[in-house]
């Protein structure tokens, strides 16, 4: 079966209290143009089911693509991103170099993406794929997730040290050919070509 993982289009920028929960941001203006045009590119692709994570910029920018095709969206909380459970989100492109979020980055990249539990993180995220692998086989599927998520799985199919040398940019696309036996083989990481006059030189 073939994956179609595509990552979400450019969220809001929200900023609250701890104790006023996860951000969880919509997309922006921006995102919803991203989001429109990797429908239009994957329109004749073959779709037959997509998936998204449960977080709302991943599961809007679906919605053009399962409007298109009359599909119904499968959430799945397993492809959530490493940062679910923030209150802050900001986008890399409006970070200030001495933010904390990024202060904390350059000190420990790992601790700061992931919260000290990177192996609980890379266990869930390989459960929804598989999940989704088990369940469409011989389907062509697109999978909305995010850019963590998304690295992390190709750093495990790819035999890497660390998923933090990989990078998807809003909507870009990664293919990703896979069996229900275990072979995995990666056909392409982050087409950007529909969306890329809408992309930032610094976006991750």
């Amino acid at each position: 079966m073939d994956l179609l993982i595509v990552r979400h289009g450019r969220p809001e920028r929200v900023e609250r209290a701890s104790h006023e929960g996860p951000a969880d941001p919509p997309l922006s203006e921006i995102g919803r143009r991203q989001a429109d045009l990797v429908a239009a590119y994957l329109a004749e692709e073959g779709v037959d089911h997509i998936v998204a994570s449960s977080m709302a910029r991943a599961h809007q920018t679906a919605m053009p693509l399962a409007a298109r095709l009359g599909y119904a969206i499968e959430l799945s909380d397993d492809l959530r991103e490493s940062d679910h459970n923030s209150s802050s989100y900001v986008p890399v492109e409006e970070m200030a170099p001495d933010s904390p979020i990024a202060v904390a980055y350059r000190e420990d990249p790992m601790q700061a993406i992931f919260e000290g539990d990177y192996e609980g993180f890379r266990d869930r995220v390989l459960r929804g794929f598989d999940a989704i692998i088990d369940a469409n086989r011989g389907k062509t599927v697109a999978v909305f997730c995010h850019g963590m998520v998304t690295a992390v799985f190709l750093q495990v199919v790819a035999g890497m040290a660390s998923p933090l040398g990989l990078r998807t940019d809003y909507t870009g696309i990664t293919r990703v050919q896979a069996s229900v036996k275990g072979q995995r083989t990666i056909r392409s990481v982050n087409e950007t070509a529909h969306v890329r006059h809408l992309i930032e030189a610094r976006g991750v």
